[in-house]
């Protein structure tokens, strides 16, 4: 039967996705729209001359995988190209939405809006983008060729933050789906995602677009501004974006209004209806609405008191006559006067109790945010260098996220308090102190639904660039190009919570007069707890005392990094078919983390909540690559083309020494209708800063999970997990009743080393020309393989105790038990050191399809476009010794997931479609459970979105507009049961389906 253990397998996935619009996505020949004609200029980023060919395709000359400039789209590897004023079409208003949408990512899942009450790298607000299904810091982001450098909040801060990104100046962005740390370096593991801004205008453009949902909440906001100019020996280009969506909430979805199990009864092989097994609540005959059973319910004990097991009164749907758990109830007269029994003692069903605030539904669904975008660049000629241009790049972003949670506040009354009445006296919940009753047994514990809670983040992004280029004097078909990226990001968080001291102090009374007063004098503006009665056990807080215990804490991350680069590219010598090109360089990159935590925090005196300390640290590295390019043979029978490419890169890492990767492909056209290519190689990732550095930062698991629960039970006997939990003095039938606290931290003290990873992928391209009246068209199929080694991961803590506490040779053997400190006297409670060490392997298999067809119909053009992504595995492993992992299927991870877009242009019209999908998925045969008698539903259907949009260009006045659709039909994400995975709602925790529903946008752009 699935357990809540599947949460601490280390996630090899993000979990989301938004979904792109419309894709002009073609791999290698298989691109469009000519890029915009310029002034040749000595970098990888300029676009080559206009190729004119009625038989084909018009082709985008790309400029990622490779240093070496092309005249034509050539790629080894798998390359999407996603042109940005097409993904207007689509109702997506910022690069962040695009690059998170299913044909980018494949349908794997992303980090997006949905997160913002979930522990995620960058903090709540951030938006990342990862391939293959890895994180987001084995894909490498680039603006124009160079690397963006992470942001955001918190110590976990590794990854590229989307929003950083400017919207209205893009012109395309290219997805290399391939392995290229020997170009690229470090991070180019899983792929290469490169987002190209316009190069020269002329003029000044207006754009304004709103997006709203049907259904209310999640509406988005954009303007932009942009203009510049061009001269004899000077260029510039500048603009301004704001982009906003507004908060949404659980209450304002019917599909996370009332959270149930959805479960059903299962009994000899006889199931009943999904939902047969929900908890009822006895008060409404109706399912009970966020209970407190499994993963993802999100339910909490509210109203309720905890004692020792007492004689009383059952509430409704109780039974028997001693409970530890009791409700508010004026009426009772006996037993535990003014409380009925809500479980513990002879009564198991813990869902009597209350669990469901409406204050809840106030929680944040989708995070509201702002971003406001600054960016100019130019350059200017300088006559002289070799004709050289000093260009230069600024990105100023400032990001504004909020969310909204819920709080319980499980109040300890010290036992002999006077604040706790004469009933009641007799108390003692436990005898253990716990951390807010100065050293004593606590008498009562009240579970107060306290409300709702709010944090918020600021994150302020800097991105200059300032760099040379020109032709090498004396060597004319030799360029160089030097730059300077220097980055700093500073974002500070904000959150409300409790304070473990204060309210410690507050708990702490004396009789005053007719109230009581804190014993602590010496504890400045202390206010005495209140008195416990229904009212405060309701909810109901006097506000002098809640200003006193909750209290604002904030904390300040700052990043920083500078690369330095030069490299030359041009042709070695002739051969008989063309120049052997080449490229060459060397790089330096610098980076430094400080997240500092509030002092509260370090100390660990934020009630209930995780302690972090702070996270400091820096690395440096230099790198030296190189790339060569051989034609071998052209224009040949069976050989239009036969040309090689071979790299490399060295890079030398203060932090664990030096690596080295290279990668060979090739590309051969036996005819001009098809092209074969392939390439194979390796990869690596230095860890990151803050799986180097990050400071402790503890964290809680349930009780459940200690491995010494039931130790002495008759399967255990003679096992080593029985002797080794025996020999910890335990009591036979334990059974925890403390969290397990989890502390992680960063790997550096330990060795940590960087991943290594090898890359292949092969495939054909076909372009057959059809006969006259026929159009044209293009299919691409590659192949691709990539697995990772020596993983940068955590083992997990459910991992480490179980490995420690199965090990015959225990705490004397070192291994994994080195990571379990001795249990707290008293408690028995564990406490698990979790830091990232060099662990894992992962795998990602599959194959990408790609397709394209245009035609003239009638007076107008014809456009599709499909893209699909089949995973062959996607697998892991912790320890060598393991056997793999395979998520492929299941719910999150799809095997299959494509984008149909269909576009109709008719003079100043157009129209367009576009169907989304994302494979059904099935965890049953993960788990081992029977989908025909499980009483989970771990399973979810086929899901399709449909988009349409139409759209009006008026050339001789320079303005144009769309309206159209998202989510035509109103889909929402399926439905599983609680108990295994993350949910929001009752739906799975995942981007690939849509959260915000059916919404309504228009897009409006002006030029002057």
């Amino acid at each position: 039967m699935p357990t809540n253990s599947t949460r601490f397998k280390p996630a090899r996935k993000p979990i989301a996705i938004a979904v792109v619009g419309l894709i002009l996505a073609q791999q290698n020949a298989l691109a469009q729209t000519q890029a915009p004609e310029t002034k040749p200029a000595t970098t990888a980023e300029t676009p080559a001359p206009k190729t004119d060919n009625p038989q084909k395709l018009e082709t985008v000359v790309v400029t990622s995988g490779s240093r070496i400039k092309r005249d034509n789209y050539s790629s080894t590897a798998p390359l999407l190209v996603v042109k940005t004023e097409d993904a207007a079409l689509a109702g997506y208003g910022s690069t962040a939405q695009i690059l998170q949408g299913t044909a980018v990512t494949g349908g794997q899942g992303q980090i997006n809006n949905a997160f913002g009450g979930f522990v995620t790298d960058g903090g709540p607000g951030a938006n990342t983008i990862g391939l293959r299904g890895f994180a987001p810091t084995r894909s490498l982001v680039l603006l124009n060729g160079r690397r963006l450098a992470p942001s955001g909040t918190r110590g976990s801060v590794g990854a590229v933050d989307l929003n950083v990104l400017p919207n209205s100046i893009v012109e395309r962005i290219e997805v290399l789906k391939d392995g290229a740390s020997s170009i690229y370096g470090s991070d180019a593991v899983a792929g290469v995602i490169n987002v190209i801004t316009k190069k020269d205008m002329t003029s000044i453009q207006v754009d304004g677009s709103a997006t709203r949902t049907v259904d209310g909440g999640g509406n988005q906001y954009n303007f932009s501004l942009a203009g510049g100019f061009v001269t004899d020996r000077t260029r510039f280009l500048a603009s301004y974006n704001y982009n906003a969506i507004t908060s949404m909430t659980l209450a304002q979805r019917d599909w996370t209004t009332c959270n149930t199990d959805y479960r059903r009864t299962s009994v000899n092989g006889v199931v009943g209806d999904w939902g047969s097994a929900d908890t009822i609540d006895p008060l409404t005959g109706k399912p009970k609405c966020y209970p407190i059973t499994g993963t993802g319910s999100n339910g909490v004990t509210i109203n309720t008191i905890g004692t020792n097991t007492l004689t009383g009164v059952p509430a409704v749907g109780a039974t028997g006559t001693s409970f530890n758990r009791w409700r508010p109830n004026s009426s009772v007269s006996t037993g535990l006067v003014g409380f009925e029994g809500v479980g513990g003692g002879q009564t198991t069903n813990t869902n009597i109790r209350d669990t469901f605030d409406p204050r809840t539904l106030n929680r944040t669904l989708y995070s509201p945010v702002r971003n406001h975008n600054l960016y100019a660049q130019g350059g200017v000629d300088l006559g002289m260098l070799g004709d050289a241009e000093l260009y230069y790049e600024v990105l100023l972003n400032r990001r504004e996220s909020s969310q909204v949670g819920y709080r319980q506040l499980s109040l300890d009354y010290i036992k002999g308090s006077p604040l706790i009445p004469a009933n009641l006296a007799g108390s003692t919940f436990s005898s253990a102190p716990v951390n807010t009753s100065n050293g004593q047994a606590v008498g009562v514990r009240a579970f107060i639904g306290f409300g709702n809670d709010y944090s918020s983040q600021s994150v302020d992004f800097v991105r200059t660039v300032v760099g040379l280029r020109g032709a090498i004097p004396m060597f004319s078909s030799w360029d160089y190009d030097t730059s300077w990226v220097h980055t700093e990001s500073r974002g500070s968080y904000n959150q409300q919570s409790f304070l473990t001291d204060r309210l410690a102090n507050s708990l702490n009374v004396v009789a005053s007069g007719s109230g009581f007063a804190c014993a602590n004098t010496s504890a400045t503006g202390c206010v005495a707890a209140p008195r416990l009665t229904s009212a405060v056990i309701g909810g109901q807080l006097p506000q002098a005392w809640v200003d006193y215990v909750w209290q604002n804490v904030s904390g300040l991350t700052k990043y920083k990094e500078d690369i330095v680069t030069a490299s030359a590219t041009g042709s070695l010598f002739k051969l008989p078919y063309g120049d052997v090109k080449a490229a060459f360089g060397a790089e330096f990159r610098k980076a430094k983390i400080d997240d500092t935590p509030s002092l509260d925090s370090q100390n660990n005196n934020l009630y209930n909540l995780t302690s972090s300390t702070p996270t400091r640290g820096g690395d440096q590295a230099t790198d030296f690559f190189g790339e060569v390019e051989v034609p071998v043979l052209k224009n040949l029978p069976l050989a239009k083309e036969l040309t090689v490419n071979a790299s490399t890169r060295y890079a030398d890492y203060k932090s664990y020494g030096s690596d080295s990767t290279y990668k060979f492909g090739a590309i051969w056209a036996p005819t001009g209708w098809l092209t074969l290519r392939g390439s194979n190689g390796t990869s690596y990732r230095a860890p990151a800063l803050y799986e180097q550095f990050l400071g402790a930062t503890t964290g809680f698991l349930s009780n459940t999970g200690d491995p010494c629960n039931s130790w002495d039970n008759p399967a255990q006997a003679g096992t080593p997990r029985a002797k080794n939990c025996a020999s910890e003095g335990l009591p036979a039938g334990f059974q925890a009743t403390s969290s397990i606290t989890s502390v992680n931290s960063g790997g550096r003290a330990a060795g940590l080393k960087a991943e290594t990873s090898k890359n292949a992928s092969w495939g054909f391209v076909l372009q057959p020309e059809l006969p006259t009246g026929w159009g044209t068209m293009s299919l691409a199929v590659d192949r691709f393989d990539l697995v990772v080694e020596n993983g940068v991961s955590r083992a997990g803590t459910a991992n480490i105790l179980q490995r420690c506490y199965d090990d015959p040779q225990f705490r004397s053997g070192g291994g994994f038990c080195r990571l379990v400190a001795a249990r707290t006297p008293g408690s028995n409670a564990l406490t698990v050191n979790d830091s990232y060490v060099n662990l894992a392997t992962d795998i990602a298999r599959g194959f990408d399809y790609t397709a394209q067809y245009t035609n003239d119909i009638g007076s107008g053009k014809l456009k599709i476009d499909l893209t699909l992504t089949e995973y062959r595995s996607q697998a892991y492993k912790l320890f060598a010794e393991d056997a793999l992992d395979d998520n492929n299927g299941n719910v999150g991870t799809p095997k299959w997931s494509g984008q149909l877009d269909v576009k109709y242009s008719l003079k100043n019209w157009g129209a367009y479609y576009s169907l989304e999908w994302i494979d059904k998925t099935s965890s049953y045969a993960y788990y081992g459970e029977d989908p025909a008698t499980s009483r989970f539903k771990l399973n979810t259907p086929s899901y399709f979105l449909h988009s349409a949009s139409v759209s009006y260009n008026d050339s001789v006045n320079k303005w144009k507009a769309t309206v159209g659709v998202r989510n035509l039909f109103d889909k929402k994400p399926p439905v599983i049961s609680s108990g295994v995975y993350n949910r929001i709602g009752n739906a799975p925790l995942y981007s690939g389906y849509d959260f915000l529903g059916r919404r309504l946008f228009v897009n409006v752009s002006k030029t002057f």
